[in-house]
């Protein structure tokens, strides 16, 4: 997502007012995370204008639609590959990568649909999987499958971090706050964290909580490994979220205060946020 009702005035208060939040988000980052793909496909003229609205180094990422990945679990989808696809092509070089996030119930039986589908896509296009059943978390021989097939295909394996979210008590907060981590915990999978790099352009999803100190515990190892990919080449996408959204950059920016306090050469930007957040407190 690019824009949110609360930013305008926490976030992109240095800027002047503007209708297009996607220019305003593209001052401060350099890629998005599009999960309206999933749900829906832009008309023509909206992807235009997303190409127009942002610099030469932006890239975005989108989601296959979830008729794709969940209706027809990838098999009897060619005509709508494709047509998403073509949809997408206007934005050349500004598509970083489109995510496939597969269903729960795509398990290591359907190892072979995702192999055939994999190598019918474009070879130019750069693409990341997103697993959710548990025997690809479980380290075994059909972790080990995935990840060779992946390995073979150039494609990146996306990592779902939410340890931070599941930390600490539903207490903390207040009713509306409680009700809202209890909606985010449902939808959110909790599944083991294995880190691995099976394309070039390792991408993690992190979702924090509300607590500064559970988010520092769980961003201090990805600042080492996002360190270490980068040292070997790699094109690191790193998505930040948070129970409510409006708080995400900053969560980002905590990312990227530990990320600048062991880098001298090569720091990050900080973004222009204002006022942090209330925070919970821990005793």
């Amino acid at each position: 997502m690019w824009q949110h009702s609360h930013w305008p005035s926490t976030w992109f208060a240095n800027y002047p007012k503007s209708d297009n939040g996607l220019s305003l988000y593209a001052n401060e980052c350099n890629t998005v995370e599009g999960n309206t793909t999933f749900y829906s496909l832009p008309h023509e003229d909206a992807v235009a204008r997303w190409r127009d609205s942002v610099p030469d180094h932006f890239r975005f990422t989108f989601k296959f639609h979830q008729n794709i990945t969940h209706v027809h679990q990838l098999q009897h989808c060619d005509e709508e590959v494709a047509q998403q696809l073509s949809l997408l092509s206007p934005l050349k070089e500004k598509l970083g990568v489109v995510m496939l996030q597969l269903a729960a119930s795509f398990g290591p039986e359907k190892l072979p649909i995702l192999d055939t589908f994999l190598a019918a896509l474009p070879q130019t296009l750069n693409v990341a999987v997103e697993v959710r059943h548990l025997a690809f978390f479980a380290k075994g021989n059909e972790e080990k499958a995935l990840n060779q097939l992946l390995i073979r295909h150039g494609v990146n394996r996306i990592i779902m971090d939410t340890r931070a979210l599941f930390s600490g008590s539903l207490d903390a907060g207040g009713i509306d706050k409680r009700a809202m981590l209890e909606e985010v915990r449902q939808k959110k999978p909790r599944v083991p964290v294995n880190v691995i790099a099976t394309g070039q352009t390792p991408i993690v999803r992190f979702v924090g909580n509300d607590v500064d100190e559970d988010n520092v515990r769980c961003l201090l190892p990805w600042v080492k490994k996002v360190k270490l990919w980068q040292s070997e080449g790699k094109d690191v996408y790193f998505f930040c979220h948070r129970p409510d959204n409006k708080d995400a950059p900053w969560l980002a920016q905590q990312f990227i205060d530990l990320y600048n306090a062991e880098e001298i050469a090569h720091r990050l930007d900080n973004l222009s946020i204002r006022n942090q957040p209330a925070q919970n407190a821990l005793f």
